[in-house]
């Protein structure tokens, strides 16, 4: 079972030292870092242990229950940068989400994929509270410089279809 919140464990001193399953940091929430198995669109991927992560803060056109524009493309780009390549999780307050995905920002080789995406214009910014409260300024700046210079989707596409 995964911990959704430190409630429950007092103040944080009993955290660190009275409680040990009451954890901090990226293993409350799941593994820190994994081998990605399968890239499932955009922004999920699945690791080798079988668990789902959605890439915080972002949002890619969809592949399934219809293909939208800019979806395949989003996809390919993110298989291209990590299939079967070891990536880096963090998590920030909500650990899932409605359909048990880990939500989490990916990093590979220190450069973070969530950003990437949207810096490249194969993603737009999604906000869904309290997660990426501390970087949604940076994440609107990435999303308005790649509309501004018609990167990817907002050069491709009539409608957006984030």
């Amino acid at each position: 079972m995964r911990v959704h919140s430190l409630r429950g464990c007092g103040i944080l001193a009993a955290c660190l030292f009275a409680l040990p399953s009451c954890q901090l940091g990226s293993e409350r929430c799941g593994p820190s870092s994994g081998v990605v198995a399968r890239v499932l669109d955009g922004d999920t991927i699945e690791l080798e242990t079988g668990e789902r992560v959605r890439y915080l803060l972002i949002d890619t056109p969809e592949v399934s229950g219809g293909v939208e524009c800019f979806g395949l493309e989003a996809k390919d780009l993110n298989t291209d940068l990590v299939l079967g390549k070891t990536v880096s999780l963090r998590y920030e307050a909500e650990c899932t989400d409605k359909f048990d995905r880990l939500l989490a920002f990916v990093s590979l080789d220190g450069r973070e994929i969530n950003s990437l995406l949207l810096e490249r214009g194969y993603a737009c910014v999604l906000f869904i509270p309290p997660n990426g409260s501390e970087r949604l300024d940076e994440f609107n700046q990435l999303e308005s410089a790649a509309k501004a210079q018609d990167k990817g989707l907002w050069g491709n596409c009539e409608t957006n279809p984030c």
